[in-house]
């Protein structure tokens, strides 16, 4: 699967069970390390964490294990390291105090991209 196809997978797997204001950072002119982040928040922990999970789940359905995943125990903020895709599923708060796209500093991508 290459890291369009997984992109789509991972904004997907988060729409199916109603993440929050997704979006995706095309860093691959930025970054050796991944091609794109998705940045999605959820309504509380326990939401956060099932966001997460569902990407996890979903990815790993079709072979792909992450190569990491934070921020679990928390919920404040999770991450999942799928290496050409990293998600950071957030808490409203943590996204803004972190403010993931301004530090990027790239064009939003909306979630209807393929």
């Amino acid at each position: 699967m290459d890291a369009e196809q997984l992109k789509k997978l991972v904004i997907d797997s988060l729409e199916e069970i109603k993440g929050r204001d997704i979006v995706t950072l095309d860093v691959r002119e930025m970054s050796g390390v991944t091609d794109f982040m998705v940045v999605c928040s959820g309504t509380s922990n326990r939401h956060v964490k099932s966001l997460a999970n569902n990407v996890w789940v979903e990815v790993k359905k079709r072979g792909i294990v992450p190569l990491g995943i934070e921020g679990e125990n928390t919920g404040d903020w999770v991450l999942v390291d799928f290496g050409d895709v990293v998600v950071h599923v957030m808490l409203p708060e943590a996204r803004l105090f972190y403010d993931l796209e301004r530090l990027w500093q790239v064009p939003v991508l909306g979630t209807d991209e393929s």
